[in-house]
């Protein structure tokens, strides 16, 4: 969560190459929209449950109630001071956290009781208690985490990890969505019982640039933020996930609950984290990539916040009643259309056209430079096929141009086009293109598709009309 984030915000600037305030800038409203959600998850939850608030003259004094409590603060305030401008460990931060506990409920302790012995004998019982109770909490986490460690171990020291790579490469080929589903699975695994920073060294440095090269074979530019923010939610995942699920483990520990239903409950209650990721691969704008002004800035943090908690209702299985099948349907639909509603558009008006390359009208082929051409290569290397994607932007050319301008001789063999001759000053060698390489598509921009603002109104218009029918049978 900006403005801090952890250290993991500093290991993913150095990453990618670029600021730690552009990754706090790209991470800020998916992790504010995130947080809404769970406040109406809360919200939604009280209104399954027919939970009312307090009568007024029950509700404690807010400034007695405030002030009496105020000295707790202290330990608090000593963890986050060690822990983001002292940078120490954690360890090391919440051991003295913990001191500081201590020795701010002693002093606690002597002013509250004029007998000093009694207030000694009072700390001295509380401190006793609290640290047998903290240490029953976490046998069921420390169990949790060793076996964690072994699996981690054995996956780093066999080699595993880079196998598992190649598997789910081999498996995905080019469909970018069996890859995003392999990858989630992947990073869950492999952020089993790791701490924050290493969980996110580890998936980025396995899955990173597999998404990206994939991403880009299946037709889809994946800005390198997007994939690193992608791997690191579902690394983080893998807290509340059984059967793991260190986050769970502690939290039972200190509800009294069950791990295993609490994590359940907690990937219920994680699915709308879940979905952000996804979403914000193919919509950038959620991470305000391509934000120019305030006004298109309101929008997206609008239409962005109105989508994930319908999405929320959805998984949740409640608005203002409790939704039937067919309006929950209805609820992910209009979701999606607010979160991404490019994704969307494309299903009724292709982004691209894909064009047809023959032997014979490749030679006399032009293309206007107000137009994006996408070329996507199929490449035979030793390991198996590989899937490029190379894109000839709108400002490449300032008039029409042809493969030959753009450096690049193609030769037709057994039904398939292959990349001949290389100009070596052209930009096809530049962009990383190599002779061998086969044309399996070609596709150029559509100039005739409407702006995808033009989803909005009709998502909001069904958002009205289910929202009103659930309103309507509660009344």
């Amino acid at each position: 969560m900006p403005p801090v984030m952890g250290a993991a915000a500093f290991v993913m600037a150095s990453f990618i190459g670029v600021t730690y305030f552009e990754v706090v800038k790209h991470a800020f409203l998916p992790a504010v929209i995130s947080y809404i959600a769970l406040f109406y998850i809360s919200h939604l939850e009280a209104l399954k449950l027919g939970l009312k608030g307090m009568d007024d003259a029950d509700v404690p004094h807010l400034k007695k109630t405030f002030l009496s409590g105020l000295h707790f603060l202290i330990p608090i305030f000593v963890l986050i001071f060690l822990l983001v401008y002292m940078r120490y460990t954690a360890g090391f931060s919440i051991f003295y956290a913990t001191l500081s506990l201590i020795l701010v409920n002693l002093i606690n302790r002597i002013i509250k009781n004029p007998d000093l012995k009694t207030g000694l004998t009072d700390w001295y019982n509380q401190t006793i208690v609290g640290l047998q109770k903290g240490a029953i909490n976490m046998v069921g986490v420390g169990i949790a985490i060793a076996t964690a460690g072994i699996i981690v171990g054995a996956v780093g020291s066999t080699g595993l990890s880079t196998n598992l790579i190649i598997v789910i490469e081999t498996i995905a080929r080019d469909n970018v969505i069996i890859l995003i589903l392999l990858t989630i699975i992947l990073c869950l695994l492999l952020g089993m019982g790791l701490p924050t920073t290493a969980n996110y060294v580890v998936v980025a440095s396995l899955m990173a640039t597999v998404l990206v090269d994939v991403g880009n074979a299946s037709g889809y530019i994946f800005p390198l933020i997007a994939v690193h923010l992608f791997v690191f939610y579902f690394g983080l995942m893998a807290d509340v996930t059984p059967p793991v699920g260190l986050a769970s483990y502690a939290a039972a520990a200190i509800s009294g609950g069950d791990p295993l239903r609490t994590g359940l409950q907690a990937i219920w209650y994680s699915l709308r984290t879940g979905i952000l990721p996804i979403v914000f691969l193919f919509n950038h704008e959620l991470l305000l990539i391509g934000v120019d002004n305030i006004w298109q800035a309101l929008t997206v943090i609008i239409t962005s916040l109105i989508g994930i908690l319908v999405f929320t209702a959805a998984t949740q299985q409640w608005f203002i009643n409790r939704l039937k099948w067919y309006e929950i349907i209805a609820f992910l639909i209009i979701s999606i259309s607010f979160l991404a509603p490019d994704y969307v558009l494309s299903k009724f008006y292709p982004k691209f056209n894909e064009q047809k390359l023959t032997a014979e009208n490749i030679q006399n082929l032009s293309f206007d430079p107000a137009k994006e051409v996408h070329i996507k290569v199929t490449r035979i290397t030793e390991y198996g096929e590989r899937y490029k994607l190379f894109v000839i932007d709108r400002t490449k050319f300032e008039n029409e141009y042809n493969l030959e301008e753009y450096g690049v001789t193609l030769s037709q063999q057994n039904d398939q086009l292959t990349i001949d001759k290389l100009n070596w000053k052209g930009e096809a060698k530049k962009s990383g293109m190599q002779m061998g390489d086969i044309i399996s598509n070609f596709k150029i921009e559509n100039p005739d598709r409407p702006n995808k603002a033009m989803v909005y109104p009709f998502s909001f218009l069904l958002l009205l009309v289910f929202g009103y029918n659930n309103f309507r049978r509660k009344h």
